[in-house]
């Protein structure tokens, strides 16, 4: 175990060390959630063509100056402009109107489209014609109720976006509506930096798979899944590994296979100083699998031990590799402050980190840290003016009263509630949590109604 390094120094080895991965031309029902690796550009304007923004009457606008319920316009209609095509719409001529949909491409002559809430809907008499697929009145009349303004309820070609704009630039997610954009200028697939490959693999003989009997000295996997759904979250495609026992030789052989299958290795147990810490052991010495990975004691809590390098594939692939603690607050608090920035990174996102926000401590006690550890603690942001419901106990258990904040009179702006002790083992607790609560390692206490540093989980930036 190496001397011990600062949260920020570890951080730095692991973004030096990751890059992103190679591009690849994925369909856009696969593009979702990836980061385009090219800008594209818009090759037809959108919308393609001038068109009805409603169902009504394509008119000239002089046809229709001046019509009100008493002296309404009265207008021949001569046909139809459905949308989708089909036969092209005849003229729009003097005194005369085509009955048109929502989409259809304005009918030559004519300057602007009235609802149909604005006429008598065509029933004004005169003969009508029936045909397969909607009615179309031929010969008939429309009394038209209110003037419209040239261009009124009319979307014009390329008002959305130009032809030979840029559509999104390389470096954007894709989002729904972007994925949207995309299918809308005719682009079946683009060029993305895909979702990493998370490989997340539990170590100890106490797991067992939730849903079966623990018995004496076992229990349920959590981490696995907690890790796996929060690589998922960053960005990624986990998938988990059935958690390995403390045995080196069976881990090895666990290890060896994941390079060419993923693009990153989150190991979780096994990086202390105990006589079982199988992923030091698998990961030392002549037997370990090609690559180099180190293991170093931070000045945080929780999550001292932890472990980082580069496993090497059979093909010369160069998979980074992070070895957390086995205590779930701390395998939790390690991934979301080094493995989510290296996934993220993996996947061409600029934006790393969870966003970092200022908060006054709502608390009805000090709180200690101990020297020279930077510690990230349990909170859950509260309205300073109305949150009345106390901290937990250092035990995770609730303790009623006012909180600093609100005795302190702050009133605006965020607090922040701790949520249950110190212990790196309260899973509850952390369930609870909505941030962690940043104590710098200079600081030894902090008294409720100090200004604090908070982590948002539930929000990327």
């Amino acid at each position: 175990m190496a001397d011990i390094r600062s949260v920020d120094e570890h951080l730095a080895e692991i973004l030096a060390t990751v890059r992103p991965l190679e591009p690849l031309e994925l369909p856009l029902d696969d593009a979702h959630g990836c980061v385009l690796a090219e800008d594209v550009t818009v090759p037809v304007a959108l919308p393609p063509f001038d068109n009805s923004s409603m169902d009504g009457y394509a008119v000239r606008v002089a046809d229709v100056e001046g019509a009100d319920e008493r002296y309404p316009a009265v207008l021949e209609v001569i046909g139809d402009a459905p949308a989708g095509g089909g036969t092209p719409a005849p003229a729009v001529g003097p005194g005369r109107t085509v009955r048109i949909m929502t989409g259809a491409p304005l009918p030559p002559g004519a300057e602007a489209v009235v609802p149909v809430e604005w006429t008598d809907g065509g029933t004004g008499g005169g003969p009508v014609e029936t045909m397969a697929g909607g009615g179309r009145v031929v010969g008939g009349e429309v009394r038209v109720y209110r003037s419209v303004a040239p261009g009124q309820h009319v979307r014009r070609r390329g008002d959305d976006i130009p032809a030979g704009a840029l559509a999104l630039a390389a470096g954007t997610l894709l989002t729904p509506p972007r994925i949207g954009l995309l299918a809308a200028i005719g682009r079946a697939s683009v060029s993305v930096r895909p979702r990493p490959r998370v490989a997340v693999i539990s170590t100890g003989s106490e797991l067992v798979q939730p849903g079966r009997p623990t018995g004496p000295g076992r229990i349920h996997d959590s981490n696995g899944f907690a890790l796996a759904a929060a690589a998922r979250d960053a960005g990624g495609q986990p998938y988990r590994v059935a958690a390995v026992v403390d045995d080196p030789a069976e881990l090895r052989a666990v290890l060896t296979e994941q390079p060419g299958r993923a693009d990153l290795i989150v190991t979780t147990g096994g990086v202390s100083v105990g006589a079982y810490d199988v992923v030091k052991a698998a990961l030392s010495g002549p037997e370990a699998p090609a690559g180099s990975v180190e293991f170093h004691r931070l000045a945080m809590q929780p999550g001292k031990p932890q472990g980082f390098g580069v496993l090497v594939g059979a093909a010369g692939e160069r998979v980074p590799l992070l070895a957390l603690p086995g205590n779930p607050v701390s395998a939790h608090v390690s991934f979301e402050l080094f493995v989510r920035p290296a996934l993220r990174a993996l996947a061409g996102r600029p934006d790393l980190h969870r966003p970092r926000v200022g908060a006054v401590l709502a608390a009805d006690r000090i709180l200690t840290s101990p020297e020279g550890k930077r510690q990230f603690l349990r909170g859950r942001l509260v309205d300073p003016g109305r949150d009345t419901e106390g901290s937990d106990g250092p035990d995770g258990s609730h303790s009623s009263g006012g909180t600093g904040v609100g005795s302190g009179g702050v009133g605006e702006g965020l607090a922040v509630r701790p949520v249950g002790g110190a212990g790196s083992h309260l899973v509850a607790a952390l369930a609870r949590a909505d941030c962690l609560i940043v104590v710098p390692e200079e600081v030894t206490e902090v008294a409720p109604g100090t200004p604090v540093e908070v982590v948002l989980l539930d929000r990327d930036p």
